[in-house]
């Protein structure tokens, strides 16, 4: 054995965003490593506005392995991949990026399996002829839509502050639609009639908001289903318990399922998800 006998780094791995001081996405990856015997490590980069493209480079230029990308930069990091994969393609959105072996950046979305994955197994919730509304327009939902159309639900309706960016995605997705009555209106143009299941994709929950939405929109069967993840229940889940849903849950299943689905890109192993959620639900 030489005398200086050193094993190498671990890889590096990270996830960008802004703001990105309430990720748990370094403490998920390193319970998937510990779980699959992977040697690496995993933390948060804040990137400010304008400047995913330098970040990146820099993460790239000391060795990084893959990233992650979270809000607002999803859509900026699908134009900055040299390829994406089919469904980053379809969705616009990336929030997995990793490397190939001369340094071009390849773009993958696995927004939309965790999110079923989530909704499907961890959840029992059926989406197939149901009625879905989506609150929020923007690169969360672009990941989600096509998984979510491709279930074949009755009807989904986006609804957005901004009608325009609402109607693009409806004019994007209309061709995986197949059966579905799509829909795409302004919040106020929500029908108040009840809804299977309600996700909110917008970033209110961040700021302690909630969208303005009309309280017949829950029924005693309604899932109130919101992206974000927090210590406490954020202002939706309060809402819709308070109208009465049959279940109102956090996105921190979807985190850990699209969180494994990166990891297994990355390392070529899919870690199991189950006991992750649990211990992340400890107090």
């Amino acid at each position: 054995m030489a005398l200086l006998d050193f094993d190498a780094p671990p890889d590096h791995y990270a996830v960008m965003g802004n703001p990105i001081h309430h990720s748990r996405s370094p403490q998920i990856h390193t319970l998937f490593a510990q779980q699959t015997g992977q040697r690496l490590y995993y933390d948060t980069i804040f990137v400010e506005l304008g400047g995913l493209e330098q970040a990146i480079g820099n993460f790239y230029g000391s060795g990084g392995r893959g990233l992650n990308i979270t809000v607002p930069f999803k859509e900026e990091a699908a134009a900055l991949a040299d390829s994406l994969s089919e469904r980053a393609s379809l969705a616009g959105a990336v929030n997995t990026l990793h490397f190939d072996s001369s340094g071009k950046i390849i773009g993958d979305n696995t927004d939309g399996a965790g999110l079923l994955q989530d909704l499907q197994h961890n959840l029992q919730q059926p989406l197939a002829a149901k009625r879905l509304l989506i609150l929020g327009a923007g690169g969360a939902v672009r990941g989600i839509l096509a998984p979510l159309l491709h279930c074949q639900p009755a009807n989904i309706t986006i609804a957005n502050r901004s009608v325009g960016r609402a109607e693009s995605l409806q004019q994007q997705f209309s061709a995986v639609k197949g059966h579905c009555d799509f829909q795409a209106g302004s919040f106020t143009q929500i029908e108040a009639a009840p809804y299977d299941l309600i996700i909110n994709a917008t970033a209110a929950s961040l700021q302690g908001e909630l969208p303005p939405l009309p309280a017949a929109c829950v029924a005693s069967h309604t899932l109130c289903y919101d992206l974000m993840y927090a210590p406490q229940p954020t202002p939706f889940m309060r809402w819709g318990e308070a109208q009465g849903a049959a279940r109102a849950v956090d996105g921190l299943g979807m985190l850990v399922e699209q969180a494994a689905a990166a990891f297994a890109i990355w390392r070529g192993v899919m870690p199991q998800t189950a006991a992750v959620i649990a211990a992340l639900r400890q107090p």
